[in-house]
């Protein structure tokens, strides 16, 4: 018989519809019927027992909520009967065990990535041409449209709207109804790679609306952020414009870089506005730079390395009711096995560890990383209560409408993606990688400001894991979207990578999709295969000024 509800956790009270339930409708769940009061979405939950008024819901094993009301047995679980309710921690309660997945079949395996003097390993090669200032952004924007064309890198393997399509229907009459049944979708099968720069995988450009103004403290986090991009083992070198007066000085800049151990081991080209004869003799100092910089980036070639130099960053963003469950738990597998292999996973938004902060805390190899988590989750607990909102904000009204009715029901799924294997260091926002392992890293929730960070703090892939869907791309790491659901995965094709819907049907154990992802995540480092973020040359970049941001 078809399993139509499904019970994460042995210690839950809370069913999730594998399918829409109608009302009144009898189901079966582990031989007994259940009587599915009101109807249930899929995604959504309902009540396995009854409950009263103060009851406390679990869900993966842990609270996620509190009874507003009675709740009978069989009924849906909205925001009007539960609320956000987590049953806090406290100080380790014992030594963790860890038990690393079997990994035989990867040992041995490697992918073709480029090595850096610094010793690190970058899965693509890419250039920057970065700001220190808002007030270069125009000077950016006028060098990405003057070399990105002309050097071959505009063009995408991606969909393309036909405008002229539309605008000859207008020359021949065509009334508002025939524009709208147009068909203006065509295919530009065309190759990203340079003809000029072949060893190049990308030439980014960034903008931002920092560097002065503001404090001082936000201009040094935004050169740490920039430094951190730079230090980056996709990244061969920077041409960075400034105005020569900002608060983000190129100093903080050669710090840090000298701080994440690449000053003087990549090229860096930094030029000031304010030093040039014109706006024309600037551009054109900052075009041959940045050939320059091509050019010494192109002759680094691909080569074999071990798995152990990948570093994976663990994201999750437009979750629904399977991401806990398919996506999810499938990043987490993933994220033992590349530590099992010796390499290094990322974990962040710490809005979305919520409620499982007393597993973070058990995970942490020692007290002192343990004490850095607690410390830096309350104070970001306690920021947000200042700006009078909190950590039970956090679910979108996206997250609400498809299943995750409180945040610590979002965090205890969201959470599964970062596996089950010991924490070997806490991060905090512009800290860089220097361990292999776990690492968790303090971002917000937000999707792009995540990336944003984990990209900075060293990864060189990032998994994604959405439900409901996001063209979320960055401009140095390949973002690979997994889908929680097949559903997801057939209608916006487009932009997600992998789909984990398998896992929710039954199809295929979290174990196999884990071994299929992981092949997937090799070609992708080799090369081979480009992620649809590329190919729909989606590059966001947010960086966190550290204020209030769910």
């Amino acid at each position: 018989m078809k399993n139509r509800l499904i019970k994460i956790s042995p210690k839950d009270n809370l069913l999730v519809a594998l399918e829409d339930i109608a009302p009144g409708e009898k189901v079966f769940f582990e031989g007994k019927e259940l009587d599915v009061i009101n109807g249930v979405q899929v995604k959504h939950k309902v009540a396995e027992h009854d409950f009263n008024q103060g009851d406390i819901v679990v869900m993966y094993g842990l609270p996620v909520g509190k009874t507003l009301k009675s709740i009978q047995k069989g009924d849906v679980i909205t925001t009007e009967n539960i609320i956000h309710h987590t049953g806090g921690f406290s100080q380790s309660t014992g030594e963790y065990q860890w038990t690393a997945p079997d990994v035989k079949a990867f040992e041995g395996r490697t992918f073709n990535g480029y090595k850096r003097k610094d010793g690190k390993v970058g899965t693509t090669n890419n250039w920057l041409v970065i700001p220190l200032v808002f007030c270069q952004n125009r000077n950016i924007r006028i060098l990405q449209e003057m070399l990105e064309d002309q050097l071959g890198y505009k063009r995408s393997q991606s969909k393309k709207i036909d405008i002229q399509n539309i605008t000859n229907a207008i020359k021949g009459g065509a009334s508002v109804e025939d524009v709208l049944q147009l068909d203006v979708v065509s295919v530009n099968n065309e190759s990203n790679r340079s003809p000029y720069f072949p060893n190049v995988d990308g030439l980014r450009f960034l903008t931002h609306d920092g560097g002065c103004g503001g404090t001082r403290e936000d201009a040094i986090v935004l050169s740490k952020l920039l430094a951190g991009y730079i230090a980056n083992a996709n990244v061969a070198g920077a041409t960075i414009l400034g105005l020569g007066c900002q608060n983000a000085e190129v100093k903080y800049i050669n710090g840090f870089l000298e701080e994440f151990g690449v000053l003087g081991k990549k090229p860096v080209y930094v030029l000031e506005q304010q030093q040039s004869v014109s706006e024309r003799d600037f551009i054109a100092q900052a075009v041959k730079m940045t050939f320059a910089g091509l050019m010494e980036a192109n002759k680094l070639e691909r080569t074999p390395q071990p798995l152990s130099e990948l570093v994976i960053g663990l994201e999750c963003g437009g979750s629904d009711g399977f991401s806990g469950i398919s996506s999810n738990p499938l990043l987490g597998y993933i994220s033992d096995m590349i530590v099992a292999l010796g390499g290094s996973a990322i974990l962040s938004e710490f809005p979305e560890l919520n409620g499982v902060e007393q597993n973070i805390v058990d995970r942490c190899v020692n007290t002192e990383y343990a004490d850095k988590f607690s410390s830096l989750i309350r104070t970001y607990a306690q920021r947000a209560k200042e700006a009078g909102s909190g950590f039970e904000a956090n679910p979108s009204p996206g997250n609400i409408k498809d299943g995750l009715i409180t945040d610590a029901m979002k965090s205890a799924g969201a959470a599964l993606k970062g596996g089950t294997s010991p924490i070997l260091d806490v991060l905090d926002y512009t800290e860089v990688l220097t361990k292999k392992g776990l690492s968790l890293l303090c971002t917000p929730g937000n999707d792009v400001e995540s990336t944003t960070g984990l990209a900075s703090t060293g990864a060189n892939i990032i998994l994604f894991s959405t439900g409901l869907g996001t063209p979320t791309g960055n401009p140095t790491v390949p973002v690979v979207k997994v889908s929680s659901n097949t559903t997801l995965s057939n209608r916006m094709s487009d932009i997600i990578d992998f789909n984990a819907g398998e896992i929710v049907t039954g199809e295929k154990s979290i174990r196999d999709r884990a071994f299929d992802l992981m092949e997937y995540i090799i070609q992708i480092a080799s090369g081979k295969e480009l992620v649809k973020a590329e190919k729909l040359r989606q590059y966001d970049f947010i960086p966190w000024k550290r204020g209030v941001s769910l």
